[in-house]
């Protein structure tokens, strides 16, 4: 049965054009193609990320977070309390009044200092100044590692500057070395993304991270059975040229450094928009949408690998909403916080009435200039 869905899986009809078979692309002649065996090394790859993630948040990271004055934001501690802990643990962080009322009644509290307890307990649920800035600070050095890189691996090749080169004797293309460590750290990096993700800083758009993950590991895989690997360096350099600036945007946020933040905001909003809803769509989507039906008739390959481009697609588009969205906030003079991907689901202040009893800094939060208080 295994062998019978193997068979299936593996059938050419699914992978590549009428009229070739995978024997096709075997290697001969010193020529050397990409197979699906290659990737088994992600794996492994993306284990030895996790481990040297961890040694650069702990010996790099953190040493620049204290240089740049990025400090543990001090916060109020629930009172502890069986009743209220066993609620929010089981049933929900966010009581609705009906709950707080029934609380109020099981706990011997009163309905404001438990609504205050619900505050404060998810406040402590909150992820740390110093975690963002750690998690911040590694994707930044790896996207714009990686995308020198692929600058590098894709410079110089014909298809860089004429997108009809990418097709030329598709898919007798042989594989570079070049191309081949370009894909297998790629890949890697993402797989440790998915990995990480349920202990990572949980944003807004968790879910549609998700889908971005898995959809852009699904496309890399892809685009290397198919040896769509000329077409998937470009679509990876495309992807890592913004991500960069949005991940050291965040790094100067943390630390305070509000001027700077902005200005690499809005550098950063630019090539987004420019790589991800022009180049994107009306060059790179083009290209891999019409120019390979002059070679040959469309196969399922050829629909599920511009699916999948359709699927990443929407979601530049959600996130370019939530970009213009911060952008007018920075226009009309109100906090810069990320809309794309760095706004916590938990609650956004701190305990209402310590604040007004205490001031604008008792929780450890500083307000800035403009009277708004600093949020993350």
């Amino acid at each position: 049965m295994f062998q019978t869905l193997y068979s299936y899986f593996w059938w050419e009809r699914l992978w590549l054009p009428a009229n070739l078979t995978w024997a096709d692309l075997e290697d001969r002649d010193g020529r050397v193609y990409a197979k699906a065996s290659d990737l088994y090394i992600t794996l492994p790859l993306a284990f030895l990320f996790l481990i040297v993630r961890h040694l650069f948040e702990t010996y790099v990271a953190t040493p620049l977070a204290g240089l740049l004055n990025v400090k543990e934001k001090v916060r109020l501690k629930a009172t502890p309390n069986a009743v209220l802990e066993k609620f929010y643990a089981a049933t929900t962080k966010h009581p609705k009044q009906a709950d707080v009322e029934m609380l109020s009644k099981k706990s011997g509290c009163t309905v404001r200092q438990v609504e205050r307890w619900f505050r404060r307990r998810r406040n402590q649920d909150r992820p740390s100044l110093l975690k963002k800035f750690r998690e911040a600070s590694w994707r930044f050095t790896f996207y714009l590692i990686a995308f020198i890189a692929g600058m590098a691996v894709i410079v110089d090749k014909p298809w860089f500057y004429d997108l009809r080169e990418v097709w030329k004797g598709y898919p007798i293309q042989s594989m570079l070395p070049s191309q081949y460590w370009y894909y297998m750290i790629e890949l890697s990096f993402y797989w440790s993304l998915l990995f990480s993700i349920a202990s990572d800083v949980k944003r807004k758009d968790f879910k549609e991270q998700i889908i971005h993950h898995v959809a852009t590991i699904i496309l890399i895989s892809f685009s290397w059975f198919a040896n769509y690997i000329r077409a998937g360096t470009l679509i990876m350099a495309l992807h890592d040229s913004s991500d960069y600036l949005l991940e050291s945007a965040k790094m100067f946020n943390y630390a305070g450094w509000r001027n700077t933040c902005n200005n690499i905001f809005i550098v950063f909003a630019a090539v987004f928009i420019i790589t991800r809803l022009v180049i994107l769509p009306f060059w790179i989507m083009h290209c891999t949408v019409f120019y390979p039906l002059d070679l040959y008739p469309a196969f399922f390959g050829y629909y599920f690998f511009n699916f999948m481009m359709v699927v990443l697609q929407s979601l530049h588009i959600f996130w370019a909403y939530l970009i213009i969205r911060m952008a007018q906030k920075f226009i009309t003079g109100k906090v810069v916080e990320d809309e794309r991907s760095d706004r916590e689901e938990t609650d956004n202040s701190e305990d209402e009435e310590e604040a007004a009893k205490n001031g604008p800094l008792s929780n450890g939060h500083p307000v800035l200039n403009n009277n708004h208080r600093k949020t993350d």
